[in-house]
């Protein structure tokens, strides 16, 4: 095999067709200096195995009320009610619509946005269902649906939106 000098020389991996990972070796060339002149690769040799990781530290200090980690985000049971569903839906419609209007440019595909957005929402809520995550997911299904041919939006990007609004209307509802 002749050696090369270059650093730009490919990467080679050796033995990853393998069956076995612990086989894979990845050999990074290596400059050639006078006290290795003989060899221009240095291999590798990738591990099977895998260490786990560490726990996250608990919060609040090893209570044992505290193991679940995560907590679900859900919107106020106020807001399940036909009223104020209804309330809430109609705030989101125009709230978002201003921001649409705000944070890129006024646009007709802006009102059909805010509209999806809003109906989605109230059927959400009026549903019972008050997971923000499952929120989200049924906004951006229904979002799907509008054509951003013409637009600065996508479904995502304004069901994101409509979603960071409502949870900034969630924590201003909780401050009062």
């Amino acid at each position: 095999m002749a050696s090369s000098t270059s650093s730009s020389a490919p990467l080679l991996l050796n033995g990853l067709a393998s069956s076995s990972p612990s086989r894979a070796q990845a050999l990074f060339p290596s400059p050639v200096t006078p006290s290795s002149p003989i060899s221009a690769f240095t291999s590798i040799r990738a591990s099977a195995q895998r260490l786990p990781l560490a726990p996250p530290p608990r919060a609040g200090g090893g209570d044992g009320d505290q193991d679940n980690l995560v907590q679900e985000l859900r919107v106020p049971d106020s807001w399940l009610t036909p009223a104020g569903a209804a309330q809430e839906s109609e705030w989101l419609r125009e709230t978002l619509h201003k921001w649409l209007d705000d944070e890129y440019c006024p646009e007709p595909a802006n009102v059909d946005i805010s509209n999806t957005a809003a109906r989605s929402y109230q059927e959400c809520l009026t549903a019972k269902q008050s997971d923000v995550g499952e929120i989200l997911m049924k906004m951006v299904g229904d979002l799907q649906e509008l054509s951003y041919q013409e637009s600065f939006h996508g479904a995502f990007s304004a069901a994101n939106a409509a979603v960071r609004l409502i949870t900034q209307r969630m924590e201003s509802s909780y401050g009062e």
